[in-house]
């Protein structure tokens, strides 16, 4: 077998070097025994830029012949094979099979000057390449057919220390297997100590020798991912509880979101709003259940529709239907990003009953007091004139609620303080309607400039306001009476 080894060898050797001629150069050999390289010519450890190629096996040399040899064969094949390069026509490379001896060449026209300075060329190109492949901060590594790793970055290698994998064999990232020769993305997580996982995204591309992976570090947005994932899930228990009936649509105007609360509000199905319907199917709907007030003119409604959506997305759509079953909601359009514009649906029967009873309830004090004859006016805590009677306006010819400002203590006083004959109270008055402390009520007697006699009563009542009722005195009642015997003893 030494001796079969060595005339082959020889004879590789001996046909390696022959004569050049013009159109050929020697040929590169490489020979086997039983796959593992034994020999080979000087040239040949450039192919892999290594030193000594002795040791190698096939599968090695595969890797590098199937760059330019895609037919390369898997196997070592008996017999002869003759490959040609896919860049070059007049580059071949021949596999020759005796048994356990292989011998390979590789024979190619020789080039001139000018190949010769764009080999140079390349060369650096493919060292800037080379740099830039190992000095990415993103791991990427290269697999062959048998899933195996043929080459990895330093980024690559310093994750596997990290989740102390060897990495030059097998690959820390569980890749689910190849389908298909397209390119795909992987999402993928890595146990970097017990309580820290890393999370990759992982895009393989398909190339000759196998395939080339790309690992981007996604933690932060996962991290956001998550955090978004809880922020909605915040909010869909939110909106569960809302009682408020909440319906948003997209850009498309279909219904991407609504609460359980919108169901009750507008007896509209589950099934039909987890159907997406659209803007149009939503409104026309709630029509038929009765669900809204019904428009005189279908086709104006449709039309209005358009109105609807554009009022929305500028945020002024606000309106209140009173429904034919005596409900009345509240209608609010707001805009979303993204086109999206969302609909809150509100049941504001109480509240609109409450006003109601209570703007009732006001006007019937209101026509209880315009039949006093006594004139009453009261004034809140700030001092502000909050309600005067029929009386009040007669006897003082004024008119608070035509006022364009609050009228005040001061303003009324001013007033009365005009309308009256000198009298010492006015500012014991104000300070009495202002004053935070306890009152008592007290009285006082004025005589206004057209001789009429007036009681003044000045009391508090609920929540810090002061009434102020004037009475008039006639000439024979026993209070003028009193009034100017009064005066008179303060003349003597």
């Amino acid at each position: 077998m030494l001796i079969a080894t060595a005339v082959l060898y020889w004879g590789a050797l001996r046909k390696g070097r022959g004569t050049k001629t013009e159109t050929t150069r020697p040929d590169m050999v490489i020979l086997l025994r039983d796959g593992e390289v034994v020999d080979f010519t000087p040239d040949a450890p450039d192919m892999l830029d290594q030193p000594d190629l002795c040791g190698l096996l096939w599968d090695d040399l595969r890797g590098e012949f199937i760059r330019r040899f895609p037919e390369t064969p898997d196997d070592l094949p008996q017999g002869t094979m003759k490959l040609i390069a896919q860049d070059d026509p007049d580059t071949i490379l021949s596999i020759s099979s005796t048994g356990p001896h292989t011998r390979l060449s590789i024979q190619s026209k020789p080039i001139n000057a000018g190949q010769m300075h764009r080999l140079a060329r390349d060369r650096g190109q493919l060292e800037t390449f080379r740099y830039i492949s190992q000095n990415n901060p993103n791991p990427v590594w290269i697999t062959n057919s048998a899933e195996v790793v043929t080459w990895g970055n330093s980024a690559y290698f310093e994750l596997c220390d990290q989740v102390g994998e060897p990495g030059d064999e097998s690959c820390p990232f569980d890749l689910a297997p190849a389908t298909t020769n397209t390119a795909r993305t992987s999402r993928l997580s890595l146990p970097i100590n017990d309580n820290t996982r890393r999370w990759f995204e992982v895009l393989s591309r398909p190339i000759p020798e196998g395939w080339v992976h790309f690992a981007t570090c996604i933690d932060g947005l996962v991290e956001a991912e998550m955090a978004q994932r809880n922020f909605v899930q915040t909010l869909t228990k939110t909106f569960a509880h809302l009682p408020i009936g909440l319906a948003v649509f997209n850009r498309d105007r279909r219904l991407v979101l609504f609460n359980p609360a919108l169901v009750d509000l507008t007896y509209l199905s589950v099934e039909f709003l987890s159907s997406k319907p659209n803007l149009f199917s939503f409104f026309d709907q709630m029509r038929d259940n009765r669900m809204m007030p019904e428009p005189k003119n279908y086709t104006t409604w449709r039309e209005k529709i358009y109105d609807v959506i554009s009022a929305a997305r500028e945020d002024r759509y606000n309106e209140t239907w009173n429904l034919p079953s005596g409900l009345t909601y509240k209608i609010t359009g707001r805009p979303h990003p993204d086109g999206a514009v969302a609909f809150l649906i509100e049941d504001i029967s109480a509240e609109i009953s409450l006003t109601r009873r209570f703007r009732s309830e006001l006007e019937l004090t209101q026509s209880v007091f315009d039949c006093f004859e006594d004139a009453v006016c009261v004034f809140s805590r700030l001092g502000v004139l909050t309600f005067a009677n029929a009386a009040y306006r007669d006897l003082w010819k004024a008119d608070p609620d035509g006022a364009f400002a609050e009228v005040t203590i001061v303003d009324t006083t001013r007033d009365w303080q005009n309308a009256c004959e000198p009298a010492p109270i006015w500012p014991e008055l104000r300070e009495y309607v202002l004053s935070l402390q306890d009152r008592s009520p007290w009285e006082v007697d004025l005589r206004m400039t057209n001789g009429q006699q007036l009681r003044c009563v000045i009391a508090p009542v609920a929540a810090g306001a002061t009434m102020v009722r004037f009475t008039k005195v006639s000439r024979f009642s026993p209070q003028v009476v009193r009034m100017r015997n009064d005066s008179i003893a303060a003349t003597e």
